[in-house]
């Protein structure tokens, strides 16, 4: 158990449990107040209103728990993605309202009392109710939410636990008037710490609806530092359990994350220097009345309302001083228990003005009826809760079999099969997103499940023929784990071939193929620049316009897609986007440097220079072709035969990467070449696995080549938007069905965690 993943849940539930107590202390002192001998009121429905919120939170901790179970895994990612950025709109919301209404809070709900009380028991319990159930549902979901984002591990419940366990703990010794403390200053030290939880949240609530496919931009990646540290390293689990960010997160998720911080962290500050609303000019009677209730607290020490009084007549006098919290002791009327702000001393109201409006229908019928409301606040919820667990339908046929994937063990509760379809219903109890596969004697794989996120349930559905077969977990940051070998016998007549994994070794000969492609392409590539040096010395603009083309199109068939070569790749084709100075920074360098100022009416010896820093650059990428910071690595291959092309729709079709040259289509034209020469490398894998894909893929780059030659006037290629529409529009439909069957490959071709 990672303690750090209970940090969240401690001291959300901390801080809730602690305004839900000091809600139910105000509550109890208020009856104490009201009581009197001729006409006694008792805190019975207090604790029955309290009774009916523990209710509710509860029942909606459960409808929350088993809807889920029956849902598929994308929808599973969507509504705990969904909920948790409700989670973080309610906690956000909760933090301002106790800096907005703190100073008031006690003499709200003293009038509510005050009003309760003249209409009768029961409506003192809805009043307690209606107090203390907001926080249980922003506990409840705020928990929730942790305890999904941890998978099966129990840190985030014992969080909780010791949390609520150290409120109730609290408000007891605050109403005992044993202890002291500044309340002001821990709800808003415990806000700030608070804010910062929640933008994590935020954050993995949106990578969770990027996952279901619900938000865009899933592949943009704005890091990925899992190949250089350790996800379950001490100090990461520490990090990723209090702010819940992650090694690998989306440009979305960051940008959700820094902007929820920038934005809420702001505005509380400035909320805190706001000026408090003015005290009542009659403040000396509810001083009085708040001391007379602090009095009847058990404990409480007598004390006279002259300093409140004055606290209130101060509170008049200086209405744009920010309320400053006095400490909750058992000293003076404003340091009771029941007074979570300092300053509510100076701020309580009496409440005759609303105990004179006639009660509501609902009110007169709850009045004098407290055990009947109690019984309805508390048993209604729980009912609710169980006719909707019982409506919900099935997780699964009954023919599902249901297995589990722990931290230790993979399936471990399959022991038997049969020849046929059968469906697995695959429950991920880790902390961890990964990859199931049933896999056959041979290692070829008979079913998967590609992608399974943590605490979720997903189904694996296979067609299993006569044989041995082994259920494989590859869990994020995990070794590998393996089933028990399961015999299956019988007949299960035609079922589809099982697919062999990629190894490393199978990708050796294709990757090395596909390096010395790249050698060659870049030797043209030397070529190409060398003459556009020529045509500047010469002073001949359009030539060297033309052989830029040549050199832009080449480095297009090298097929450096998504900033593959890293460093090395934008010193050739970076953009100027990000840099201090724009398109004169220093650091924009390359062909499209180059593009700039050809298009820009630049002159010949402001180009040189980068025409000979390009030569250098490129030689640079050549001798280094085979480090794994470029094309060394055989496992990216298979994402380069799909990347290629969506490069093109992301930088070439967007108009992102032109800096005057217009050349979208003749470059995406290039990156088809590129595509076709991986595509034939990849031959022998693709057929045996996917006997059809290649011919489809052959088809689809066809019509996509036909489409951008098409666009073309009188042979000469225009830029996207001086393009006709009809066949601006055809390139686009053209693209995505490519991209569609493209991305069939890597998933074809991915190999597992376990090489």
């Amino acid at each position: 158990m990672s303690w750090a993943e209970a940090v969240p849940n401690l001291l959300i539930c901390l801080r809730e449990g602690l305004e839900a107590g000091l809600v139910v202390t105000i509550l109890l002192a208020a009856v104490r107040k009201t009581s009197t001998p001729q006409r006694p009121v008792s805190a019975t429905p207090v604790w029955l209103g309290l009774l009916g919120a523990v209710s509710v939170a509860a029942s909606f901790a459960a409808v929350l728990t088993y809807s889920t179970s029956v849902l598929s895994n994308s929808g599973q990612e969507i509504v705990g993605g969904t909920l948790s950025v409700i989670a973080v709109g309610l906690v956000t919301a909760m933090v301002f309202w106790m800096r907005r209404t703190a100073a008031s809070l006690s003499g709200q709900l003293r009038g509510e009392v005050a009003r309760a009380t003249a209409i009768g028991a029961g409506a003192l319990a809805i009043t307690a109710f209606m107090a203390v159930g907001r926080e249980g549902l922003e506990s409840t979901l705020f928990v929730w939410t942790a305890v999904k984002a941890s998978g099966t591990t129990v840190a985030p419940l014992v969080g909780a636990a010791l949390g609520f366990a150290a409120a109730v703990v609290l408000c007891w010794l605050l109403y005992r008037q044993s202890v002291k403390l500044n309340l002001g200053v821990f709800f808003n030290r415990t806000a700030l710490a608070l804010i910062v939880i929640a933008a994590g949240v935020l954050s993995y609530g949106l990578g969770d609806l990027q996952d279901a496919n619900i938000l865009p931009g899933r592949h943009w990646v704005a890091f990925d530092l899992s190949a250089h540290i350790d996800p379950n390293s001490w100090w990461v689990s520490i990090i990723t359990g209090i702010t819940e960010l992650t090694p690998r997160m989306t440009v979305l998720q960051v940008v959700a994350w820094v902007v929820y911080l920038a934005v809420v962290i702001p505005l509380f500050i400035r909320a805190g220097r706001q000026a408090p609303a003015k005290a009542p000019a009659k403040a000396a009677q509810p001083a009085a009345a708040t001391a007379a209730a602090a009095a009847s607290a058990p404990g409480a020490t007598p004390v006279s309302a002259a300093p409140a009084a004055s606290d209130s007549a101060a509170a008049e006098s200086e209405p744009t001083a920010p309320p400053q919290p006095r400490e909750a002791t058992g000293q003076g009327p404003a340091n009771t228990a029941s007074a979570p702000p300092p300053s509510a001393a100076a701020t309580f109201t009496s409440a005759p003005a609303d105990s004179e409006h006639a009660p509501d229908w609902w009110e007169r019928i709850a009045g004098p009826r407290p055990l009947l409301v109690g019984a309805v606040l508390v048993v209604v919820p729980a009912v609710a809760a169980g006719v909707a667990i019982a409506l919900l339908p099935s997780s699964g046929s009954g023919k599902a079999q249901a297995v589990s994937v722990t931290d230790s063990s993979c399936a471990s509760e399959w022991k038997s099969g049969r020849a046929g379809t059968q469906t697995f219903e695959v429950q991920n109890k880790t902390s961890k997103a990964g990859e199931i596969n049933l896999v056959n004697s041979g290692g070829a794989v008979v079913g998967e499940i590609e992608t399974i996120g943590p605490a979720t349930t997903a189904n694996l559905t296979a067609t299993l023929s006569s044989g041995t077969y082994t259920m494989q977990c590859l869990m994020s940051g995990k070794p590998v784990t393996s089933s028990a070998a399961v015999q299956v016998s019988g007949e299960a007549g035609d079922t589809p071939p099982a697919v062999k994994r990629v190894t490393e070794d199978d990708l050796r000969g294709p990757n090395d193929a596909y390096q010395a492609y790249a050698a060659g392409v870049l030797t043209r590539l030397s070529g190409a620049v060398t003459a556009i040096g020529n045509d500047l010395r010469g002073g001949n603009i359009a030539a060297a316009q033309a052989d830029w083309l040549s050199a832009q199109l080449e480095w297009e068939r090298v097929g450096a897609s998504y900033n593959s070569f890293g460093d090395a790749g934008t010193a050739v084709s970076g953009l100027p986007d990000g840099l201090p100075g724009g398109v004169n920074d220093p650091g924009f360098t390359g062909l499209h440097r180059l593009e700039y100022g050809l298009w820009h009416g630049q002159r010949p010896d402001q180009l040189l220079p980068v025409v000979d820093r390009l030569g250098g650059d490129i030689a640079n990428i050549r001798h280094n072709l085979g480090s794994d910071d470029l094309a060394g690595d055989p496992k990216k291959l298979p994402l380069r035969a799909h990347e290629i092309l969506e490069d093109a729709l992301r930088d070439h079709i967007s108009g992102i990467d032109d800096q005057g040259a217009g050349a979208a289509y003749p470059m995406t034209l290039a990156d088809i070449d590129v595509t076709r020469a991986v595509l034939d490398q990849f031959g022998p894998l693709i057929d045996p696995r996917a006997p059809q894909l290649r011919a489809t893929l052959r088809t689809r780059l066809d019509e996509l080549q036909a489409a951008l030659l098409a666009t073309q006037n009188h042979g000469q290629w225009q830029s996207p938007d001086r393009t006709p529409p009809a066949a601006r529009q055809a390139v686009n439909a053209r693209l995505g069905a490519a991209l569609e069957e493209l991305a069939k490959v890597p998933r074809l071709l991915e190999v597992p965690i376990s090489h």
